[in-house]
């Protein structure tokens, strides 16, 4: 085994390599949006599992190709992790099992986890496509979870039953809030410092393998020995992605009956515009007119005979942007008529990027006002082609969410899925949603609503460049409070400053370690011809960029 202090700096070399060599690879390929996750690449169980798998799903372009890097990836982290274990493992307890012993249990365990954590890491990749900071913040559930349970795996025979120790569970928990700490640091230093940075995460998880190791193996008291709990906790987050899906597309959407204060309330005489709000994702509308006659609610319906919007179910808003924006042109035209004033947008959510899509569909018409509530903040990082498609960027990826969708919509009345028109629309648009969407227009003024959660839909970097006011809330949560609804009031008035918030941008880093890394622009050939027009903010950080 060799001296206890050569073994020890053998580990932190070793577990210092793969950070440093994924953080010079990044750099080098200018890639700095998914700097924050290369101290994983040493990390513990399950950590490093869903390193692999974030890389796996979105950089791959058919089965072939998914399933040899599969292999391959399964197969180095077995190799890697074995000689971690047999470095870190303490001469002062039970004698240390074969190295062949030890392999087949890292691969068994790698083989397990990949298995467990690949409908989240799925969820990942969606979360880092439509930008919905619900998917990422549910991703990281299972991680916690599991990571005490998987650390015995690696190194007890029977770690199935029984609770880890609290010892155990505080390493492991400390693993987690270190990398995303040192995810943050990472993916803020400029250049080359990724590098000694990444180098520095790696010898932080040499030291955490060497106490978790010691912590699987001495626990103080094993208690419910009898109990496979960690079997239970193993099928608690294979079911969990099919349980959050569904809590995360009614909370995503919204009310279901929604009218905020702009629908209820009078607007005061001091607004000299008619105004179009539009409902985001999964919002219905019933009829109902605005409190106030110069208000109008967009219809996803489009308008009747008479020109009033018609009422829409859930679904009509599964349509693409597109089609959309189109009907919101006809719906524009028809209440500068109505009304001979000019016309203010106010979306949510998907309203937002409807309205957002209608001003570079028609970047002059009767509109001049534009209120982007929770917009989708540097949408379409990722990718997965149609089920028609044999091969494409994301293969696997959007076949396993088709499979948690499917699987979802068995006990939902309203059925969704994530190839829906909507999501394709942003998907196969990724160059503007990517870099345009909060960019300014001529002659229009526009100013963001963002949730403070927004902050975890998007890498470090460039965002907007437009006006922004934020505040701590979810998505979807700021239309409906009074303070946002007299900031509103007075951006229609023609009163706009910018309110950014000290916290986003610190928060933007600490989500860095944990989103899925951004398929470059200039890899997908679907992106091709938006791409040659922007410059991609996964490669510069910036948004708003042309060429």
């Amino acid at each position: 085994m060799g001296r206890p202090g050569r073994r020890t700096t053998a580990l932190l070399v070793l577990a210092a390599l793969p950070p440093t060599i994924e953080a010079a690879l990044l750099v080098g390929l200018r890639l700095p949006a998914a700097e924050g996750l290369a101290p994983q690449a040493s990390a513990v169980f399950p950590y490093d599992s869903y390193h692999d798998l974030r890389w796996l799903l979105v950089y791959h372009n058919s089965w072939f190709g998914f399933g040899s890097e599969f292999v391959l990836a399964l197969l180095f982290r077995a190799v890697l992790t074995t000689a971690l274990i047999g470095l870190a493992w303490p001469p002062d307890t039970r004698p240390r099992p074969s190295w062949r012993w030890l392999f087949g249990r890292s691969l068994q365990i790698a083989v397990l986890a990949a298995l467990i954590i690949s409908p989240w890491a799925a969820l990942s990749v969606a979360a880092a496509g439509v930008a919905l900071s619900w998917y990422l913040l549910a991703s990281l559930v299972p991680l916690l979870l599991l990571a005490p349970f998987l650390q015995r795996a690696g190194v007890v025979r029977d770690w199935w039953r029984g609770l880890p120790s609290w010892e155990l569970t505080g390493w492991t928990t400390l693993n987690f809030a270190t990398l995303t700490l040192i995810g943050a640091v990472t993916s803020s230093v400029l250049n080359w410092w990724t590098v000694p940075m990444a180098t520095v995460a790696g010898l932080v998880n040499g030291l955490l393998w060497q106490r978790t190791v010691r912590a699987a193996l001495r626990p103080v008291r094993i208690r419910w020995r009898r109990v496979p709990v960690a079997l239970i906790a193993v099928l608690l987050a294979l079911a969990s992605p099919l349980v959050a899906e569904s809590v995360i597309g009614i909370a995503a959407g919204g009310q279901r009956q929604w009218r905020p204060p702009v629908l209820r309330e009078d607007l005061p005489g001091t607004v000299d515009h008619a105004v179009i709000v539009l409902g985001g994702y999964a919002s219905r509308y019933d009829g109902q007119p605005a409190g106030d006659p110069l208000v109008e609610r967009f219809s996803y319906r489009g308008l009747d005979g008479r020109g009033r919007p018609r009422p829409y179910p859930p679904e009509a808003t599964q349509q693409s942007l597109t089609d959309s924006a189109r009907l919101l042109s006809a719906q524009v035209d028809a209440v500068h008529r109505r009304t001979r004033l000019p016309v203010a947008l106010v979306g949510q959510s998907e309203g937002a990027m409807v309205a957002r899509t209608f001003l570079e569909l028609r970047p002059r018409s009767p509109v001049d006002t534009v209120l982007l509530f929770s917009p989708l903040v540097r949408a379409g990082r990722t990718y997965y082609p149609p089920p028609e498609e044999k091969q494409g960027w994301g293969l696997a990826a959007g076949w396993g969410l088709r499979g948690i969708f499917a699987v979802t919509n068995l006990t939902q009345k309203e059925k969704d899925h994530p190839d829906v028109p909507f999501v394709r629309s942003i998907l196969d648009g990724a160059p503007f949603y990517r870099s345009q969407t909060l960019c300014p227009v001529p002659g229009v003024l526009m100013v963001a609503f963002l949730p403070t959660v927004s902050a975890a839909e998007a890498p470090p970097g460039e965002y907007a460049k437009i006006p922004v006011y934020q505040a701590p809330a979810f998505h979807g949560g700021l239309i409906g409070r009074s303070a946002a609804q007299r900031r509103l009031v007075k951006v229609l008035e023609g009163a706009v400053n910018d309110e950014r918030r000290r916290e986003y941008a610190p928060l933007q880093r600490f989500a860095a370690a944990w989103q899925a890394p951004p398929l470059a622009l200039s890899v997908n050939p679907v992106w091709r011809a938006g791409s040659e027009r922007v410059v991609d903010p996964a490669r510069t950080g910036r948004v708003c960029r042309t060429r």
